[in-house]
């Protein structure tokens, strides 16, 4: 009990810290700077920042280790065009500036006497997230601020500028101006300014760490809709797409997405913002994108990809995932992800928890919300965990070190990557999460579940604003104690920080299902292989459990799995498959290989291209097709429909489904 009241003893000085910020800088005046995106379609960013300062030497930096990116990502080698000036006794003077020799990131200037105002311009080279079409903000492409000082503390105030006609997203607040309220949003009319080409926007003050954490998108087709009208804080979806028509979302889509905003509120029992914006980029060219903020998420998928339901099976989760992680990543974040600078590293370690968590609500809630169907959650599951269970780097790395070393792992080639191991910290750890739901589920006879956990360590403090409750691993198994007294350390230990031959599939079989494999695709697996997404990058379809090869859409090989059929007939990756039994290479050539050879003792015949090399090999498999799905145990209980049966009341035009239905 002590301990208990202890910790929330620490949770409550940590609520109450949410209004020290005004409180330290109140007397300092804002940074103010306006952000000019009119280039945006030349992919060029401008900034104007004026920066309260004192005569002497200071320092100025912007963004290198971006929250949520786990990794310095901030863009210092495409910010260009840096010029400081000032306006003081001796008139307009640009000045000298230096950049540090070991942080790259930080800019040196000295100000003249007498002069409390430095005006910084620079621009940026934006290389993604833009099209002529659309463009996304994020705040460390133009950000500068004094270095060393916690971004918590430095207010600023922003506005946008953006190309005549485009709509703007984002969860910042814009300046009244006293008229009447937009019926979309409820605020007061946002204090605009038009120019010839373009429109201004300005927003309320913020800081320096919320402004990082509020990106925009804004773009020439443009749709905000508002969801869950019956839920306080309000929440919207900001849509802008490179067709006109498709940023006007289907009306069974915004159903199922009210149905995550309700979800939520049954599954963690808490609220951490003021308003929500799912922030949705819906284009081909402009680049994929998940990245959580505690008001806002920036979601970035294909041009069609939320068009169907069948469509939108590969990005089903990505909505509640980054929903999720309002909660898990802001609201409680570990405490070595949480720096008081963006300039000091972060340490991942509990990105096993963190992003392994996310991991699995964000596809218990997909399903729950009807994002996706509960055949197709299985499916999905079934191909995940055979992912892992044929991960032939797990016999020398843990799911631990994955996440230790997910600043090296983000970006890693494809190349061997089943032996390098990725950022499998995501997967696993969502197998690791069903395994402690079920077990929960079954120790207490049905009385609790993860969701008593989540209620307890999301849900402490009950609603607040955005706010950041760090955490450390202990924390977790005291949590989870109060649900089910059991050895959780001993728990995790085993299963993320040790070494693991096999993946843990114990959360599946307790649930009621069985991974199995078969040589016919599921239904789900059938509708990602039919996808558009899918097709584009690896048109050969699945032989990684049978051949153990994943080849892309020209026939070139991108990974060979270690120890398997390939690997024992030397096969690499980089190779490009030219014939197999000679035939010229397609992916029913391949198939048909495969079948041949299951009812003949005569190796699979290859022709392969290496740099300007052409050789031959033989594969020496004879067990035909291999594909994962989930098979019931009957007689034990289906925990994993039970896992993904709604909390609430779905909304009724959510249910007009065009599913894929169950395995076949």
């Amino acid at each position: 009990m002590i301990r208990m009241m202890a910790r929330y003893f620490t949770l409550a000085l940590a609520i109450l810290a949410l209004g020290l910020p005004c409180l330290l800088h109140a007397e300092r005046p804002p940074i103010k700077i306006s952000a000019d995106l009119s280039e945006a379609p030349r992919k060029l960013y401008h900034a104007e920042v004026d920066i309260p300062v004192e005569p002497g030497p200071i320092s100025l930096i912007t963004p290198k280790w971006i929250p949520g990116e786990h990794r310095p990502t901030g863009p210092v080698e495409d910010i260009t065009g840096v010029v400081f000036s000032v306006d003081g006794p001796n008139g307009h003077q640009v000045l000298p500036w230096r950049r540090d020799n070991v942080e790259m990131y930080e800019y040196h200037v000295t100000v003249p006497a007498g002069v409390t105002m430095l005006h910084a311009h620079l621009d940026c080279i934006v290389t993604e997230r833009v099209t002529q079409k659309m463009a996304v903000l994020e705040w460390q492409k133009l950000l500068l601020y004094p270095a060393d000082i916690p971004v918590k503390d430095i207010p600023i105030q922003p506005s946008v500028t953006v190309p005549a006609g485009w709509g703007i997203g984002t969860a910042l607040t814009p300046i009244g101006t006293g008229g009447p309220a937009v019926p979309e949003t409820g605020v007061e009319e946002a204090d605009h300014e038009t120019t010839p080409g373009a429109t201004t926007t300005h927003y309320a003050a913020t800081t320096v760490e919320q402004l990082e954490d509020s990106p925009v998108i804004t773009g020439q087709y443009f749709h905000e809709f508002a969801l869950a009208p019956e839920i306080t804080p309000k929440h919207y979806i900001d849509v802008v797409s490179d067709e006109p028509g498709d940023s006007n979302l289907r009306p069974q889509l915004l159903a199922e997405i009210s149905n995550l905003v309700r979800e939520t509120g049954a599954a963690y029992d808490s609220r951490h913002y003021h308003v929500y914006h799912f922030l949705l980029t819906l284009s081909d060219v402009a680049g994929g994108e998940g990245l959580e903020h505690g008001q806002s998420s920036d979601n970035g998928v294909g041009e069609k990809a939320f068009a169907s339901q069948s469509n939108q099976l590969l990005d089903s989760d990505l909505l509640a995932h980054e929903f999720t992680h309002s909660w898990h990543g802001k609201y409680r974040r570990p405490s070595r992800l949480y720096e008081p600078t963006f300039e000091t590293p972060e340490k991942t370690n509990l990105e096993k928890v963190y992003e392994g968590m996310t991991q699995y609500l964000g596809n218990v809630l997909a399903a729950r919300s009807g994002l996706k169907s509960q055949a197709d959650y299985r499916g999905l599951l079934a191909m995940s965990a055979a992912q892992m269970a044929y991960k032939s780097g797990r016999d020398w790395r843990s799911t631990e070190d994955t996440a230790i070393a997910a600043s090296v792992l983000r970006e890693a080639s494809p190349e061997w990557a089943n032996w390098r191991r990725g950022q499998d910290y995501y997967q696993e750890g969502e197998l690791v999460w069903l395994d402690a739901d079920t077990l929960i589920r079954q120790k207490t006879r049905d009385k609790k579940s993860l969701t008593d956990f989540l209620h307890i360590f999301l849900g402490k403090g009950g609603n607040t604003g955005p706010l950041i409750v760090p955490y450390e691993f202990p924390e977790i198994v005291a949590d989870l104690n109060q649900v089910l007294p059991y050895d959780w350390a001993t728990f995790f230990h085993d299963r993320i920080d040790n070494l693991n031959p096999k993946a843990d599939l114990d959360g599946i079989e307790r649930g009621g299902y069985k991974l199995v494999y078969t040589n016919k695709q599921s239904a789900t697996e059938k509708a990602v292989y039919n996808s558009p997404v899918y097709k584009r990058y690896r048109g050969a379809g699945d032989v990684w459990y049978s051949l153990g090869l994943r080849i892309n859409s020209t026939g070139t090989i991108s990974d060979v799995r270690w120890g398997g059929p390939a690997d024992d007939a030397r096969l690499h990756p980089g190779q490009k498959i030219l014939a197999v039994d000679g035939i010229v290479f397609s992916a029913d050539a391949l198939q048909a290989a495969i079948k041949k050879a299951r009812d003949s003792s005569e190796p699979i015949h290859f022709i392969l291209q290496a740099d300007t090399f052409v050789t031959l090999a033989d594969i020496n498999y004879h067990g035909g097709e291999k594909y994962p799905s989930l098979v019931r145990v009957e007689g034990t209980p289906d925990y994993l429909d039970d896992i993904t049966k709604p909390l609430t009341k779905p909304d009724p035009a959510s249910l007009k489904s065009d599913t894929t239905g169950d395995e076949d």
